[in-house]
């Protein structure tokens, strides 16, 4: 079927309560593996590439993007495309052409002053393509001397007031919060803040994103949804997939050299891993 928008996903599961899976891919396998999975458990996912993941494949963003494009428009269910983690102003605006619907402009680095004006205008911009626009915020710096903390930082926390006004000032349409998740987690031992999503939620009118998902566990997870997360993040949930599928492969046949025999465990590894994450977070057609 043809693309959906990532906005229009989000809307969607914010009406009813619940939560859009998002999904980071690297190679075409990540890309069908999350698809089949969707399709598995009949619900709608985002397919997002990360600056990272552009990297990693030489720099160029259409390849990778193309090929998520068509599988995405032979889907049996809605599928939309995300940019994911952009600093690159140039990446930024390849993002309309490439098929993206939405990107999560990454300025967190950067002083909150600096922070502020760079997304202003990433918004300002994404909302002139139409696109819908993500950013994030961690944990202000300033206070006594002290710097700013990346928002998946051990102890960083989004305070709501700077929230609001980062919101309100920047023009985002969604905001990913510091409440205890980490990037690349390997274990499913993040214990997150609940009492603080349940504020965010009441105090700003944007949806919430939780970021370094794959290190929550599931009652965890799903009592996020509850308390106000509307898209939730996963990317190293499916390389383990990957990787343990590959190395188990080979080591029960060191002779292998076809990787089609290899990547075709892998590639059903990470779509039970998506399936199963799809049908946790509860999100409906």
């Amino acid at each position: 079927m043809p693309l959906v928008t990532t906005g229009e996903l989000i809307t969607r599961a914010a009406a009813a309560r619940r939560a859009v899976p998002a999904f980071n891919i690297i190679t075409l396998e990540h890309v069908e593996a999350v698809i089949a999975g969707a399709e598995a458990a009949r619900a709608p996912v985002v397919l997002q590439v990360s600056e990272n993941a552009v990297t990693f494949r030489l720099g160029r963003l259409l390849p990778l993007a193309r090929a998520a494009v068509a599988a995405a428009e032979q889907a049996a269910v809605p599928v939309a495309l995300h940019l994911d983690h952009v600093q690159s102003d140039d990446l930024l605006r390849q993002a309309p052409d490439a098929g993206f619907s939405s990107v999560m402009y990454d300025a967190a680095r950067l002083p909150y002053a600096d922070n502020l004006a760079a997304t202003r205008a990433a918004a300002d911009w994404a909302h002139a393509q139409g696109l819908w626009i993500e950013a994030e915020l961690g944990q202000i710096g300033g206070k006594n001397g002290q710097r700013a903390l990346d928002a998946h930082a051990p102890g960083a926390r989004t305070d709501p007031a700077e929230a609001h006004a980062f919101v309100a000032d920047s023009g985002v349409d969604a905001l990913a919060v510091a409440v205890g998740s980490s990037h690349a987690m390997t274990t499913r031992t993040a214990t997150l803040d609940h009492d603080l999503i349940k504020h965010l939620a009441a105090t700003l009118d944007v949806p919430l994103v939780l970021h370094g998902s794959s290190g929550v566990p599931d009652d965890e997870l799903t009592t996020a949804v509850t308390g106000g997360i509307t898209k939730v993040n996963v990317g190293t949930a499916l390389n383990l997939a990957l990787t343990g599928a590959v190395r188990d492969h080979l080591a029960a046949r060191p002779g292998a050299v076809d990787p089609r025999t290899y990547l075709t465990d892998g590639r059903e590894a990470m779509a039970e891993a998506a399936r199963r994450i799809v049908e946790l977070l509860g999100t409906g057609p």
